[in-house]
């Protein structure tokens, strides 16, 4: 999730642009073409997208890549052993479809390695039964299948947590509020409408954005309940809770499908992946339906015990994240040393095999450029994949690449620790030469669906670039150009830098109500169709900024340092907060 960005006025976006391009003038510098006049027509050569068409639809290997990543590799927590085993079969296979350079990236250390073997719960009394659940990610193991009673910990606050002081060792703790199970009025699967696509392509202001979010309660909201289990788990730990169970996450249906969604919501603490953070207690998320069992027969004085064996397995304390980079050098003398980026994130959480979040859009990234090889297109740009590692954590591994590549922000003098890091004030930005030559960066994100279009990230100028490349591809259902922001992955961490990053628009399919970080995120949940369509898609955006005379148009150079930020203190949450 993304924070609103202010909106910036076309006369305002005018007298920066004038403002960029007098103080090139006054260094006596030639206007990169990125803040220079764009053409106004694009030169689209159809024959190549017709070739394009004909090799990513009668000769794709998407599913077969698919496949290997999700059915043989499975999930691919960053840190854990089968992550590394997808950095290298990504590496290798990159290597044997006809690209250059395929390597490894360090972006820095992670924390543990870790990885699932087996997790099982099961009700002893008052009913013997199996109940669904996983093990949160980086939870320890049991010493064996252990039974104990069962206590609700029902606390709304912290101070509700000191009448179960002293009764808790050896105990099994339910931690978490039953959740609710409503009715399914609307379908799981459906694909964006014909109206929904021409809202996209309107951009809110007043009363448009009256529905945004409360950022700020949202945050004192989290932060109160993070403090809660910070406290909870304290005291739990003090006093030797056998295990702790949590109920699943709302997976945006209402919850109350039969799907485990284990993530970080299913964490005890953020940053369970590292030493100094680490939770000693062996945790499990489970299904609703048999946790609200559970809650409801203690509610009732019915006494409940159950026998619980988590099975995990560290295998390491201070395992580093990697990122697969592989590329197509480019040919022209002029421009080969220029860039143009396509990505995804290839780690997952554990419960699935990471099939829909997010190994499709890393297939789908690797079949674009297996269709740029197998047609032997000499690109005028190097053209490169990256396939990011750590995205679900923070977005760590493009944040590093593009930390290590292209920028970095300087860490304000003032800055105050007790206020998280994504909220505290930038400082200035520092480019790299390579900075210079990343033409842009495409990304996709969300699921299997088939691209409908792209957002701009508020890109004004690369709208009506984007409108003629598309116009070719409407009978394959891509007609959507949203001027708007879409956060949450990794061209995040490009725009943030002023360079062109891009997500594209797809139909949701059931990405938000049943795979998106559940034990339904599998294969099975995967559409052909639509991933072929997707590769051809990204190809097409490829080549065509491969091929380009000017450089993609950015938006102009941030100047975080300048910005007005909202920095009041949360209430209660982060008093030394400097005060605006």
């Amino acid at each position: 999730m993304t924070f609103p960005r202010t909106i910036v006025r076309w006369s305002c976006l005018a007298a920066v642009a004038s403002l960029s391009l007098s103080t090139f003038a006054a260094d006596k510098k030639e206007v990169p073409s990125y803040y220079g006049v764009q053409p106004t027509t694009e030169n689209i050569d159809l024959t190549m997208y017709a070739r394009i068409r004909e090799e990513g639809f009668k000769h794709s290997h998407v599913m077969q890549f698919a496949g290997a990543l999700s059915d043989g590799i499975g999930p691919r927590l960053t840190g854990s052993p089968n992550m590394v085993k997808a950095n290298a079969w990504t590496r290798d296979t990159l290597t044997a479809i006809g690209l250059e350079n395929a390597h490894l990236e360090d972006w820095g250390e992670f924390g543990f390695g870790w990885q699932q073997i087996n997790t099982w719960v099961r009700m002893v009394s008052p009913d013997p039964e199996p109940l669904w659940a996983q093990a949160a990610p980086w939870s320890p193991a049991t010493k064996g299948a252990v039974s104990g009673e069962v206590v609700f910990l029902d606390a709304q606050d912290v101070k509700d947590l000191d009448k179960y002081k002293g009764k808790l060792s050896g105990k099994i703790v339910l931690l978490g509020a039953l959740r609710p199970t409503p009715d399914l009025t609307e379908p799981l699967f459906r694909r964006y409408t014909a109206e929904e696509l021409a809202e996209m392509e309107t951009y809110p202001t007043g009363a448009g954005r009256a529905g945004a979010p409360n950022i700020q309660q949202a945050l004192a909201d989290r932060a109160k309940l993070a403090a809660l289990r910070a406290a909870a788990l304290k005291m739990m730990t003090e006093e030797g809770v056998a295990v702790v169970l949590t109920p699943s996450r709302d997976g945006g249906s209402g919850g109350g499908t039969g799907i485990i969604f284990d993530d970080n919501g299913a964490n005890l603490i953020r940053g369970a992946q590292t030493k100094a953070t680490a939770v000693t207690i062996p945790n499990a998320v489970m299904m609703v339906e048999h946790y609200n069992r559970l809650v409801r027969l203690l509610q009732n004085h019915v006494p409940v015990s159950l026998e619980v064996n988590i099975d995990t397995k560290f295998t390491g304390e201070h395992e580093h994240g990697y990122n697969t980079v592989a590329e197509i050098p480019g040919t022209d003398p002029k421009l080969k040393d220029q860039v143009v980026m396509v990505g995804g994130h290839l780690d997952s959480w554990i419960s699935g095999t990471g099939a829909t979040d997010n190994g499709a859009g890393s297939v789908v990234a690797m079949e674009a450029v297996r269709i740029l090889k197998a047609l032997g297109i000499k690109p005028k740009r190097t053209i490169r994949i990256g396939l990011w590692s750590g995205e679900e954590q923070g977005l760590y591994g493009s944040l590093g690449y593009v930390k290590s590549h292209f920028g970095t922000f300087a860490e304000p003098k003032d800055a105050d620790p007790n206020i998280p890091s994504f909220l505290r004030p930038k400082g200035a930005l520092t480019t790299t030469k390579e900075w210079e030559t990343l033409d842009a960066y495409y990304n996709l994100d969300n699921g299997t669906g088939k691209v409908r279009g792209v957002y701009t990230q508020e890109n004004w100028a690369i709208a009506p670039i984007f409108k003629q490349w598309i116009a070719p591809l409407k009978d394959l259902g891509v007609s959507t150009i949203s001027y708007r922001n879409t956060g949450g992955t990794d061209h995040l961490s490009y725009d943030a830098v002023g360079l062109p990053g891009f997500q594209y628009i797809q139909d949701p399919m059931d990405y938000e109500t049943r795979t998106h970080h559940s034990d339904m995120d599998t294969y099975d949940r995967l559409h052909p169709l639509d991933l072929e369509q997707a590769a051809i898609v990204e190809a097409i955006f490829l080549y065509n900024t491969s091929e380009r005379e000017a450089m993609m148009p950015r938006k102009p150079f941030p100047h975080p340092e300048n910005e007005t930020k909202a920095t009041a203190p949360i209430p209660g949450i982060y008093p030394n907060a400097a005060k605006p």
